[in-house]
Protein backbone atom coordinates (compact mmCIF):
# COMPACT_ATOMS: atom_id res chain seq x y z
CA UNK A 1 0.00 0.00 0.00
CA UNK A 2 1.42 3.40 -0.98
CA UNK A 3 1.26 5.95 1.58
CA UNK A 4 -0.11 9.25 0.64
CA UNK A 5 1.80 12.36 2.26
CA UNK A 6 -0.53 15.06 2.50
CA UNK A 7 2.15 17.50 3.51
CA UNK A 8 3.15 18.32 0.22
CA UNK A 9 1.90 21.47 -1.10
CA UNK A 10 3.18 24.10 -2.96
CA UNK A 11 5.72 26.74 -2.03
CA UNK A 12 4.72 29.39 0.41
CA UNK A 13 1.88 27.82 1.76
CA UNK A 14 0.99 28.43 5.01
CA UNK A 15 0.01 24.96 5.96
CA UNK A 16 1.34 21.92 6.55
CA UNK A 17 -0.32 18.61 6.87
CA UNK A 18 1.47 16.11 9.08
CA UNK A 19 -1.68 13.58 9.55
CA UNK A 20 -1.26 9.75 9.32
CA UNK A 21 2.84 10.53 9.16
CA UNK A 22 5.02 8.66 11.85
CA UNK A 23 7.66 10.64 13.75
CA UNK A 24 10.59 9.88 10.80
CA UNK A 25 8.31 11.50 7.91
CA UNK A 26 7.38 14.65 10.06
CA UNK A 27 9.88 16.13 11.35
CA UNK A 28 11.58 17.34 7.76
CA UNK A 29 8.88 18.10 6.77
CA UNK A 30 8.07 20.68 10.03
CA UNK A 31 11.95 21.46 9.46
CA UNK A 32 11.57 22.54 6.03
CA UNK A 33 8.32 24.12 5.88
CA UNK A 34 9.47 26.46 8.87
CA UNK A 35 12.12 27.46 7.05
CA UNK A 36 10.33 28.39 3.88
CA UNK A 37 7.31 29.54 5.68
CA UNK A 38 9.74 32.19 7.14
CA UNK A 39 11.90 33.31 3.76
CA UNK A 40 8.41 33.43 2.32
CA UNK A 41 7.29 36.15 4.55
CA UNK A 42 4.57 34.25 6.60
CA UNK A 43 3.80 35.65 9.95
CA UNK A 44 1.73 33.29 10.76
CA UNK A 45 1.59 29.66 9.84
CA UNK A 46 -0.97 26.19 10.66
CA UNK A 47 0.71 22.82 11.54
CA UNK A 48 -2.15 20.05 10.56
CA UNK A 49 -1.41 16.81 12.98
CA UNK A 50 -4.61 15.75 13.84
CA UNK A 51 -6.28 14.63 16.98
CA UNK A 52 -4.90 10.68 17.06
CA UNK A 53 -2.72 9.27 19.88
CA UNK A 54 -0.99 12.86 19.98
CA UNK A 55 2.63 11.66 19.10
CA UNK A 56 3.05 14.04 15.93
CA UNK A 57 1.50 16.80 18.08
CA UNK A 58 4.00 16.24 20.87
CA UNK A 59 6.61 16.22 18.28
CA UNK A 60 5.73 19.47 17.00
CA UNK A 61 5.29 21.17 19.95
CA UNK A 62 9.07 19.76 21.52
CA UNK A 63 10.34 20.81 18.08
CA UNK A 64 9.00 24.41 18.16
CA UNK A 65 10.00 24.97 21.86
CA UNK A 66 13.24 25.17 21.04
CA UNK A 67 13.19 26.80 17.38
CA UNK A 68 15.05 29.74 16.87
CA UNK A 69 12.13 31.25 13.90
CA UNK A 70 9.60 30.03 16.45
CA UNK A 71 8.13 33.25 18.29
CA UNK A 72 5.23 31.61 20.27
CA UNK A 73 2.93 28.46 19.25
CA UNK A 74 -1.27 27.40 20.55
CA UNK A 75 -3.13 24.74 19.85
CA UNK A 76 -6.28 25.94 17.56
CA UNK A 77 -9.52 27.22 18.70
CA UNK A 78 -13.00 26.43 17.55
CA UNK A 79 -13.00 27.12 13.74
CA UNK A 80 -9.19 26.45 13.13
CA UNK A 81 -9.07 22.88 13.92
CA UNK A 82 -9.00 22.90 17.88
CA UNK A 83 -6.64 20.27 19.09
CA UNK A 84 -5.79 18.52 15.49
CA UNK A 85 -3.49 21.89 14.88
CA UNK A 86 -0.96 24.08 16.41
CA UNK A 87 -1.13 27.71 15.09
CA UNK A 88 2.67 29.08 14.67
CA UNK A 89 3.85 32.48 15.17
CA UNK A 90 6.83 33.22 13.16
CA UNK A 91 9.67 35.33 13.97
CA UNK A 92 10.01 38.69 12.06
CA UNK A 93 12.91 38.78 9.94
Amino acid sequence: MVKKIESESPPAANELRLRHLTQDEALPLLERFLHDSFVAGFYQVKVVHGKGTGTIRNLVWRYLATHPLVKSYRAGIPGEGSAGVTIVELSEK
